[in-house]
């Protein structure tokens, strides 16, 4: 068929994988992915050829489907969350260039700043950005001025790739640069762990205490605005509805 589908499989479990993003994979001859990723969906797709490589050999995995689609097959290649959103769709439509016999089809999925913002409540229900902790792709100086300006703009923010091993400080850092830029220390904040998977975790606290948290690269994390607040155990960022009676 000569087609390649960019598939968002949302943050992993079933419930979250949209039926566009299981009529890609049913389609398909072969599933390619990140390890892990595949990991999460063969056993829905029993006898689909399977095509797995770590981390950091994103371009060779789009290369490999690419090469699949040009000789005729039909591949999905899958992302957590959605392809658009620091996932597959961007190199791999830019490596397409080199195939023009291939038709590409990007199909969305459930990012984790919304299903981890569900798990919160509602913290992300005004203006929001979302940055990557993650300098592997992008310079820190630019991710520091991101976050400046996020914090200056009173932004509700999402950040992926909080730590790793290699960057085990980078949230102490970046919580250091979003109150010197001027986010209040009591600024509600939460986590959420495995979103959709097993062993799901969240945690409510404030941004002083955030700094002193541990996470992982399976973890989400979410800074209020000046607006936020707590209720009922659940973060919300209100959107004016107040004035009209809330």
């Amino acid at each position: 068929m000569n087609k390649v589908f960019v598939v968002g499989i949302g943050p992993g479990g079933e419930a979250y994988t949209t039926p566009q993003a299981r009529a890609a994979m049913e389609q398909s001859d072969v599933l390619c992915g990140y390890t892990v990723y595949i990991d999460l969906v063969k056993e829905q797709y029993p006898g689909k050829e399977l095509y797995t490589t770590p981390m950091t050999k994103e371009l060779e995995r789009c290369r490999w489907a690419l090469e699949q689609a040009a000789d005729g097959r039909t591949v999905s290649l899958l992302c957590s969350g959605d392809a658009g959103v620091y996932g597959m769709a961007g190199p791999l439509l830019q490596l397409s260039e080199q195939f023009p016999e291939v038709e590409v089809e990007v199909v969305p999925g459930i990012t984790s700043a919304l299903s981890g913002a569900a798990v919160l409540g509602a913290p992300l229900m005004h203006d929001f950005c979302v940055i990557s902790l993650s300098d592997l792709l992008t310079p820190w100086e630019r991710i520091e001025k991101r976050l400046q300006c996020a914090a200056e703009g009173d932004f509700s923010i999402c950040l992926y790739n909080p730590s790793s091993k290699k960057r085990a400080d980078y949230l102490q850092k970046a919580c250091g640069i979003l109150m010197a830029a001027g986010k209040a220390p009591e600024t509600p904040c939460g986590w959420v762990k495995n979103i959709g998977r097993e062993g799901q975790e969240k945690k409510l606290m404030t941004l002083r205490e955030l700094q002193d948290e541990q996470v992982d690269m399976f973890t989400t994390v979410f800074i209020g605005s000046s607006t936020t607040r707590e209720i009922r155990g659940a973060l919300v960022t209100p959107r004016g509805y107040e004035q009209k009676g809330i």
